[in-house]
């Protein structure tokens, strides 16, 4: 969730680099910010409150450490910001994550005296490490430390005295970069992609230390362990906005090339699922918020398609679902970051149960990648915008595909695949995106929108709500077309847009009906189909392509949501309150 980067090398402009870090990970979401460098035999630091403008005024140095703070202990302010320091201002911390036990251990510190400055439960870590090297060496006193934690946390420190940094962690994602004799550290690889591709990925219950050298340990024992560096594919141009305004604009322009990769170039992985698929006894799909969107169109595609059935609930609520998983069943994850902790959890469960995992995800070497006894990257490149876009239809298209496979039909889902990429270009030429910009005025001036779907349109609704309430902060609900008459209904009054996704499929005629209800009432009718109908205020084209109007029907809309925000003065890249990737509870 929160942003990490460190490094430690010959360069002297350490402070400068780890500001550019941070803000290259910015997209994980923050209140707060602040880096920790040495500087002669103690620590300089500089913490803010809000977001990362101007530069810093730090001396130079060949050390340190920077963190963007998501709160959850204390408010936010400057003393709860990190780096967390111990008592001779020598050792610093940075944390992600929560200390189930900190109270305990506060209690104790303060007893021998420890000073505390913040309201954080990080604050316990510098000061355990303090007292734990008073008798032994830096890399086992925070071997010792990070033992005594409980709960998922990663902590990245830092030491004046032995010149290094020295990272743990259980939980959170941790990956270092091997440069030429120099070291970084971030929470997410593309932190690092500006100096190295050179990687290695942090697994639960290790720990690293980098200084001169670097060396891995195994914990809570802490045995040397013989690192494994892997090579990253992505490149930096990947990671940058380059002509666009926004990532997430960017990301949506990069959805038909993503697209068409997975048409050519997916066949063979697909086809190894397929057995395992056809081999388990009960088959679930689980994903959090976009990725649960996704893991729903699923069991649509799945039905219809491989006239399979498929069982998906958000990942959060799996563990109370867990009770039915033998050594016969199959969970299928998704997620973009590979990260969620929403998603670890119910698949740690599952994995004491001896049940397979499938690993769909956007970052190698992420915590739900390693998990998967099958794996499978979305090859998205980075997503860096908060609102996930480019890295939920390639979900779609995976998924797709897979359908197609469990029935010998790859080569027809692969010409599905290649003629919703043309009509992704399509919909992003300039005439219609002015169209969408127009709609989006009228729109964000609302304070209440609906969408509606049916089938794996339902799914769609879904997303395009989240999408709009996302980035907008336009309160947007997404229903079921059946369920409108259930209550719902009685929402609609005179003015009140709802967006309806009517593809050319066996649900047209029954949507069309809905939105006709919603129409008698005073809506405003905002169609997405392939077909004008009389009921449609607003007109959305989006071509028909048969199965994939899943896909192709989702781009307007995320369009729509990052006009919507532009128009109301927001950043669609860093919505409030929000965050890339959700690691804590």
């Amino acid at each position: 969730m929160c942003g990490i980067f460190g490094y430690t090398g010959s360069r002297q402009d350490a402070p400068e680099m780890i500001f550019k870090g941070l803000k290259g990970l910015e997209y994980r979401g923050y209140d707060s910010w602040g880096i920790a460098v040495k500087n002669g035999e103690k620590l300089a630091i500089e913490r803010k409150v809000g977001k990362m403008t101007g530069g810093i005024s730090l001396p130079k140095s060949n050390l340190g450490i920077g963190h963007t703070r998501w709160a959850t202990h204390g408010g936010v302010t400057t003393e709860n910001a990190h780096p967390h320091l111990d008592c001779a201002k020598e050792i610093a911390v940075l944390h992600n994550g929560i200390i189930e036990n900190f109270q305990d251990l506060k209690s104790e510190l303060l007893k021998k005296g420890h000073k505390f400055r913040s309201e954080t439960d990080t604050e316990v870590v510098p000061h355990l490490i303090e007292d734990f090297v008073k008798k032994e060496g830096f890399v086992d006193s925070v071997k010792d430390a990070f033992n005594l934690l409980k709960g998922l946390n990663a902590i990245v420190v830092v030491d004046t005295k032995s010149s290094s940094i020295v990272a743990a962690k259980n939980g959170s994602p941790l990956v270092v970069g091997v440069g030429d004799n120099e070291y970084f550290i971030a929470s997410d690889v593309v932190g690092i992609l500006p100096y190295t591709r050179d990687v290695i990925f942090l697994k639960d219950n290790e720990m690293v230390s980098l200084g001169k050298t670097i060396s891995l340990f195994s914990l809570p024992m802490g045995e040397k362990q013989n690192p494994v560096v892997e090579k990253i594919s992505w490149n930096i141009e990947q990671a940058e906005k380059g002509k666009f305004d926004h990532f997430m604009i960017k990301e949506i322009f990069d959805q038909p090339t993503i697209i068409r990769n997975i048409a050519q170039n997916y066949s063979d992985q697909v086809e190894d699922l397929r057995e395992v698929i056809d081999n388990a006894k009960g088959t679930f799909f689980i994903g959090a918020g976009t990725a649960y969107h996704a893991c729903l169109a699923g069991v649509y595609l799945f039905s219809k398609i491989a006239k399979k059935h498929v069982n998906t609930a958000p990942a959060s609520e799996f563990n109370y679902l867990e009770d039915f998983l033998t050594k016969e069943s199959l969970i299928i994850a998704l997620s973009q970051s590979g990260e969620t902790i929403d998603v670890i959890e119910p698949l740690t469960r599952a994995a004491k149960k001896g049940s397979l995992i499938v690993s769909i995800v956007n970052s190698l070497g992420s915590t739900i990648y390693r998990m998967g006894n099958y794996k499978m990257l979305l090859g998205a490149g980075p997503e860096k915008a908060v609102a996930s876009t480019k890295a939920y239809t390639a979900k779609l298209a995976i998924l797709f595909m897979l359908s197609f496979a469990m029935v010998d039909k790859l080569s027809g889902a692969r010409s599905l695949l290649l003629m919703a990429a043309e009509e992704i270009e399509r919909i992003l030429k300039k005439e219609n995106l002015v169209t969408l910009k127009e709609l989006a005025k009228k729109l964000s001036k609302k304070e209440h929108i609906y969408t509606i779907g049916r089938g794996v349109s339902f799914s769609l609704a879904l997303e395009g709500a989240l999408k709009i309430k996302e980035v907008s902060y336009v309160h947007t609900e997404g229903l079921a077309g059946g369920e409108l008459k259930h209550g719902p209904i009685a929402l609609i009054e005179k003015g009140t847009p709802c967006i309806v996704f009517a593809p050319k499929d066996d649900t047209y005629d029954a949507i069309i009906s809905n939105a006709a209800e919603i129409k008698a009432r005073g809506g405003i009718i905002v169609g997405v189909s392939s077909e004008k109908s009389p009921v449609f205020d607003y007109f959305i084209e989006v071509k028909d392509s048969n199965l994939t109007s899943i896909i192709t029907q989702s781009v307007p809309i995320q369009v729509l949501a990052y006009y919507m925000a532009l128009e109301k003065g927001y950043d669609p890249d860093k919505p409030r309150n929000l965050a890339k990737s959700v690691t804590v509870k």
